[in-house]
Parts: C-alpha cells; structure tokens; sequence
C-alpha cells in the first residue's frame, strides 16, 4: 500500500519535503501529511534524521515534522474502522489483475495500493475469526486479565506491553491492527486496547532512535527530541487515563465495549472507532499541548546532546538504507547527497586559488587551504562510493521509471563531482611540486591561471544552481561557455609555446603548466557532462 501511494504522489512527496520553513505549524502539516500518504510514520523519522543529519533540515523544522507524523500515523486506525472488510479479497483479487495486465505505470501502483488496502482488510476479518476461539481458552483469559487497565499500574502494564510489541515489530501500525483485531473479536476489552495504543506510541520511537546511531549531534538531537515528546505524551496520559476515556466514550456517543447480537454472533460495534479515536486524539492533543514549546524542546535536547568539545569528524552516512524501501523518499535524500558534493567541490576550488594567488598570503594559511582540498577529496570519494551503494540498492527493487531516471541522473552527477574534486587536487598537487623544487610562475603565466581558474570557478557554480534548482534548461548556455574556456586554454597554450621559443624555462615548468591548464579543461568537461545530464531528464 505504502509503495504505490508513494509510486503515485512521489512528486508532491519530494515537493512538500522541500517545502519545511520555520513555521511550527506548517512543519506540522507536512509531517502529517507525507505520513498520511507513505503509511508510515517510522519512514517519515528516519528521512527526517538523515535530513538533519546533512543539515538540509534544521532540528526545530525537524521536530514540527516528526509531531505531524505522529499525527499521520493514525490514519492506519481509521482506514481500519472503515467496515469493508467482507471486500477485502476481491478488492485484493480484482486490483491484482490490473497490476498485473496495465501498461500504465500510474495506473499499476495505484492498483498495489489498493491491493494493499484489500490485504489489510481481508487480514483484519481473519485475525477477528481467528481471535474469538481465544476467548474461550482459560489460560489465555487469566494471561490478559493479568495486564487489565483498569487501575493506575495497570494501565502502565498495558502500555509496555504495548511498547514492547512495537519494538519488537517496528511497526505501530501492524501492533495497532493486532490490538483491533483482538478487541473487535471480545478478546481484550476497550481500556486495555486503549493502553495498549497508547505504548504504542512510545514504542515506535525506537525508529528514529536506531536510525541517529553513527550521526552528527543534531541528527541525535532530532531522535532523542521524538523520544522525549512522546513519553511525555504517554506520562501525561496515563495519568489522566480515566478522565481520557470518558471523553472518548462521549465523542462516541456510547461505550466502546457495547456488545449486540447480529445474527447470533457476538459483534462490538464501536470499539474500532473508540481505538481509533483514541489513537488520533492522544497524538493531537499531545501536539497541541508541546507545540507552543517547541523551541524549549529544541533547548532540551541541545542541553542532553551537546556539541562536542572538538571538530566533529564529517558525518556522511546519512544516506539511511532503510530508505530504499521509500523510494519516492529516498531519492530526495539521495539528491540532497549529490547536492552536498557540488557544495563540498565549490569550496575546493575556492581554496585552490590561494595557491596561485598574488596578494600576500600567509605560508601557514596557504598550507591549511591545501590540507582541506586534500582531506574534501577524501571525503567526496566516500560521498560518491554512498551514491553508488545506495541508488543501486533502490533500483534493485520495484521503482518508478521517475525515480529510476532521477537516479542514473544522480550517480552520473556524483560520478562527474567526484572526478571534479580528482582534478582539483591534481592542480594541487603540480603547484606543490614546483614548490618543492623552488621553481614560481612567471606574472604573466599566474595571471593567466587565475584567470582561467576564475573562468572555471564561475562554470561549476552555474552548473550548481542549475543542479539545485532543477534547471533543465542550462545545456545552451554551459556549451557556450564551455567553448569560450576551450578557446582560452587553446590561446594560453599557444602563448606558453612561444614563450619557450623566447627564454630558457626549466623542463618541469615546460610539462607542467600546460598540464595545470589541461586540468582546469577537464573540471570544465565533467561540469558540463552535468548539464547535459540535466538535459537529457527534461529530453526524456
């Protein structure tokens, strides 16, 4: 079900994600909505921890969305009320054959999430059958009346049990239709189901936790912020437990455990939607009781996590696998990734043209520039091994010819950043070696590296933008240029030939000029594979 919503929507998914501001309430909003949408809350905090952890995603943003999807969850116990469940195989059957013989991409994920959506309510009427012989057993009886909510403890019990079993599953929503299907079946009366519902919530925060381990501080601080706003939730809950059902029973109309006969057999009505109510109204009024104090929530988990006392170590592995079950997701993690790498290259470049520069630059400066060109390379080689890994493992499974054209777009750039940063350090390199042997460009031959570079320099940060902004329509102008550098390596060339024609020049700065300038035409050359990459996605 999950996989065709996100098959369909996967536009508007990625939209909304980039959509995130400051704004509490609209952080919120689009919490809930992308967990309405993917069925998961567990996929909604994971995305959200590998956002914060490549800082495209500030922690307060971060904790609106993870409050919304708390919210968004509870669609799964609604979508369960709905009393179709007699429909569930053939809606399964009927919407397997559409799968299975449409040509239309749209219209086959739209017929899995409806064979998802037939699964899930032909699955919920066998648990029902299959729940109410246990009933009748005494052992079973005695094992549940053991975790009864009907005093303060006990309602504590109920909700680590509840806790417990989404731990276990790491899944809320699968341990939320367990828990309906054992109260529709008379198993386990209201109060217990709600209890349980209610650890539940606690419960799924393990998600988020297992998914900040090996993080930055604030991917920590977005994990641990879920964790603490919900079991306040469950504290502040639990303590008014009795006063909560009562409000419940009364937005009803009448007691969830009522009990009628329809032809002879034992049937409970409302306790679906009683579960359910419960679920949603815990889960909103917890938002509306913490929103308002969301900054302080941001203040708490800055005060548990604080910064480390040293230069944190880069923190790439934000590219969570767990996301490659997420496609129309992931790809926007995967894209941030790529994004970052054109970030990291800018920066490289900028710090190389110290190394040519003429004004006064202190010696140890020049050496601390030159240390961090070498140690970004680095980093974009683990960088670009992360885009390989993870995009091949998403399109192993079943994608979207959108996502799957995204993704050759993204391994490509990656590939093409990464030989970037290649070059870069091998200028680097060359001016180190004439360095070493005491050899310095002439005035005339600096300033046509810098100008060169300048050229360069200017080219990978439009292809940036063009990358980030989704320009498609960059390939005439990047060829125009791409020209123009071409042109002006040719002419430097030609004037360093006729300068060794003049004067005696020593053999190493013979070779390695012209090889200074040949590597600043291939940074051109991968830059502009980049935006012929961009414009082949609009071509197709």
């Amino acid at each position: 079900m999950s996989e065709g919503i996100q098959a369909v929507a996967g536009e508007g998914l990625r939209k909304l994600i980039h959509s995130v501001t400051n704004n509490r309430l609209w952080a919120v909003g689009v919490g809930l909505l992308i967990t309405c949408l993917v069925q998961s809350s567990s996929i909604t905090t994971v995305m959200v921890v590998g956002f914060v952890n490549s800082g495209f995603m500030t922690l307060t943003q971060a904790i609106g969305v993870v409050m919304g999807a708390n919210i968004g969850t509870t669609i799964t116990g609604w979508i369960l009320v709905i009393k179709i469940g007699k429909y569930g195989l053939p809606l399964f059957g009927i919407s397997a054959l559409v799968f299975l013989f449409s040509k239309k991409e749209k219209l086959r994920y739209l017929a899995m999430a409806i064979m998802g959506i037939g699964m899930i309510f032909f699955g919920l009427e066998l648990m029902k059958d299959s729940f109410k012989p246990l009933r009748e057993v005494p052992e079973f009886r005695s094992w549940f009346a053991y975790f009864s909510a009907t005093t303060y403890f006990g309602v504590l019990k109920c909700a680590m049990v509840g806790c417990v079993l989404t731990f276990i599953v790491q899944s809320s929503s699968a341990t939320l239709g367990i828990t309906m299907g054992l109260a529709s079946a008379g198993v386990i009366p209201f109060e217990t189901a709600a209890a349980l519902v209610v650890g539940e919530n606690m419960g799924t925060t393990i998600t988020a936790f297992l998914a900040s381990l090996g993080t930055s501080t604030n991917a920590k601080r977005a994990a641990y912020s879920h964790i603490i706003f919900n079991l306040l939730g469950v504290v502040w809950i639990t303590s008014v437990f009795s006063t909560y059902l009562v409000l419940i029973r009364w937005l009803i109309g009448t007691d969830p455990n009522h009990m009628v006969m329809i032809e002879s057999k034992e049937s409970y009505p409302y306790i679906l939607q009683g579960i359910a109510l419960v679920h949603s109204v815990f889960n909103v009024a917890n938002t509306l009781v913490f929103l308002p104090f969301l900054p302080s929530l941001a203040n708490l988990v800055t005060y548990i996590v604080p910064d480390k006392p040293y230069r944190e170590k880069p923190h790439l592995e934000y590219l969570d696998l767990r996301m490659v079950d997420a496609p129309a997701l992931g790809i926007t993690l995967s894209y941030d990734h790529v994004a970052t790498m054109g970030q990291v290259v800018q920066t490289m470049l900028h710090d190389l043209r110290s190394s040519f520069a003429k004004e006064e630059i202190p010696i140890k400066e020049k050496e601390a520039k030159g240390e961090e060109i070498v140690r970004r390379e680095e980093v974009l080689d683990i960088m670009q091994r992360e885009a390989v890994v993870f995009l091949t493992k998403m399109l192993s499974g079943r994608v979207p010819k959108e996502v799957t054209s995204e993704a050759h777009k993204q391994l490509r750039t990656a590939d093409e950043y990464e030989s970037i940063s290649d070059h870069a350090l091998k200028i680097l390199m060359m001016k180190r070696k004439l360095d070493s042997n005491e050899i310095s460009l002439s005035e005339e031959s600096t300033n046509e590296i810098l100008t060169l570079h300048a050229h360069c320099a200017d080219y990978i940060d439009m292809v940036q933008r063009a990358f980030t902004n989704h320009d498609h329509q960059i390939l005439s102008e990047a060829k125009a240029k791409s020209t123009e550098i071409n042109e002006l390596v040719k002419s430097y060339k030609k004037t360093h030939l006729e300068r060794i024609s003049l004067e005696e020049i020593s053999p190493l700065k013979t070779t390695i000029f012209p090889d200074i300038l040949s590597a600043y035409r291939s940074i051109k050359s991968h830059a502009l594979n980049i935006a012929e990459t961009l414009s082949e996605t609009e071509t197709n």
